[in-house]
């Protein structure tokens, strides 16, 4: 099927002239229909009747004209988004984040390089960490922001960005919400939300249910889900510090922090870097992440001040 076909059908279908829809193509009729013949032989009968007075589709061709349509327009559209990007009018990003990454971390760092990367195109993708490094390795996303990493490829470029603690995510209507900070002892007796698929519930279990696993009785891959359990007095979440909340919840500390991670950001080493990656990679890389994060994280920008003296 040739699309140069397919338009001098559309053309008929719209005139139900064969002068008229010649004319609009830019060709002569005997081209059209031509070019209308062979497309029906394609597809098997007869998509218009042709009568001098009362030239009309035939059934066939009422049934294929809106699949026709749309396949036109996508080619068209693929076509123009093609030409854009020649052009340097469209620059695409996919941004993979792990599922304990909210959006929010990079929403500053897109405002920031859209000044200056004209037709930033952002695609926001969320797996788990290995799932993210085959999509990286594969192409599908170009840089990918992830927590605790057991392993990587040689392959894999892995900055670290920064640490945050995991807090107590609660409702403030909670029995422990009016504590300055929560105990493990309070924990372990407590109902914890699961998040499935969590980056660092190793350490959970490690450091707090050695033992005894904790008392889980709802789970999701969810954050927002959670969020809506736990605001229903329904558990408590242990969530990295940086991650949004439901107004009606409250984030308290662990007694003596004890748990960690880091954030750190991905990319294929040696790939040729886009004006868009390569901003992005940089502006993520020399960002001061601690405003944005909370107070008690310890930020990679943070450490180069101190290490320079210029941090008290």
């Amino acid at each position: 099927m040739e699309l140069h076909q397919v338009r001098y059908f559309l053309a008929l279908a719209n005139t139900l002239n064969f002068t008229r829809a010649a004319e609009m193509c830019s060709v002569t009729q005997p081209a059209l229909t031509k070019g209308v013949q062979r497309l029906e032989q394609e597809l098997g009968g007869q998509l218009i009747y042709r009568e001098r007075q009362l030239t009309h589709l035939t059934d066939l061709g009422k049934a294929v004209l809106p699949m026709l349509e749309r396949a036109l327009a996508s080619t068209e559209a693929v076509r123009r988004r093609a030409r854009e990007f020649q052009q340097k009018d469209v620059a695409p990003l996919a941004i993979g984040l792990a599922p304990s990454i909210s959006a929010c971390l990079v929403l500053e760092p897109i405002a920031e390089i859209r000044k200056f990367v004209p037709g930033l195109d952002v695609e926001l993708r969320e797996e788990q960490p290995s799932r993210l490094v085959e999509l990286l390795l594969e192409g599908e996303v170009n840089v990918a922001l992830v927590g605790d990493l057991d392993e990587k490829p040689d392959r894999i470029d892995d900055w670290a960005l920064f640490e945050e603690r995991y807090v107590a995510v609660l409702s403030a209507s909670h029995e422990l919400a009016d504590l300055p900070a929560i105990g493990i002892e309070a924990l372990r007796e407590a109902i914890i939300l699961d998040r499935s698929n969590c980056d660092v519930a190793s350490k959970f279990q490690r450091l707090w249910f050695p033992d005894v696993p904790p008392n889980q009785i709802h789970s999701s891959c969810r954050d927002l889900h959670l969020q809506h359990l736990a605001a229903a007095g329904l558990g408590i979440i242990l969530a990295p510090e940086h991650m949004p909340r439901l107004p009606s919840l409250k984030a308290l500390p662990i007694e003596g922090d004890p748990v960690w991670r880091e954030v750190r950001l991905l990319a294929v080493q040696g790939r040729r870097y886009s004006p868009a990656l390569d901003a992005f990679v940089k502006v993520a890389r020399l960002r001061d992440w601690s405003p944005h994060t909370g107070s008690r994280l310890r930020s990679e920008h943070h450490s180069r001040l101190e290490a320079a003296n210029i941090v008290e």
